[in-house]
């Protein structure tokens, strides 16, 4: 263990997702030794990203306005909604350029061991914005693992019972137990694209 600050800091950075004991004291010892300028933009881009970001009114993407860009083009298709698990997952799918309509962030996934239910998540925004709206088509692309699967379930049960809606899923092709964010832009255009009626 380091002294004082030194091992606040490799503390902190340990709580990051995906960031280690081992990678937060690198992240540590590289930020002690990087230029000051460098660490002022660091610290100015957090507090940018802490005060400026919000999240849609519609759809729960990350925004800097109450209304995402994606929400206010009008170049979308309103009629067809893709319901993603986090923010993460838009920019997953907005780099295939197979889709043209608007998105939905639950904000996680069903995990009942972790505590998450369907409170926990945007599922009654959804449904208030499908009864309210022009929705024809709802895609479903949660990720291909247990929650992801569990959840588009969930959304398939609330949602067939709303008249004219298609519910739709992501095809095959996508590998078990993977997160949207990692897959190819190809072999995620092909599974929207041949997404199929669930």
């Amino acid at each position: 263990m380091y002294e004082g600050p030194v091992q606040d800091l490799i503390d902190e950075l340990g709580r990051l997702p995906g960031v280690g004991p081992k990678s937060a004291q690198r992240i540590a010892f590289h930020l002690l030794g990087a230029d000051p300028a460098d660490i002022a933009r660091l610290q100015q881009a957090l507090q940018k990203v802490k005060e400026g970001v919000v999240f849609c009114d519609v759809c729960g993407n990350v925004s800097e306005e109450a209304t995402c860009r994606i929400c206010r083009d009008a170049r979308r298709d309103p009629g067809s909604v893709c319901v993603v698990e986090e923010p993460k997952d838009v920019l997953a799918i907005e780099r295939t350029r197979e889709f043209k309509g608007r998105y939905h962030v639950l904000g996680g996934a069903l995990d009942p061991l972790s505590g998450i239910g369907p409170d926990q998540l945007r599922v009654r925004e959804l449904l208030a914005r499908i009864s309210d709206q022009e929705v024809t088509e709802v895609i479903l692309a949660t990720d291909p693992n247990t929650e992801g699967e569990a959840t588009a379930t969930y959304l398939v049960r609330m949602l067939r019972d709303f008249p004219g809606l298609t519910v739709t899923r992501l095809a095959s092709g996508l590998p078990m137990g993977g997160d949207l964010e990692f897959a190819d832009e190809l072999t995620l255009g092909r599974a929207l694209s041949g997404r199929r009626t669930v």
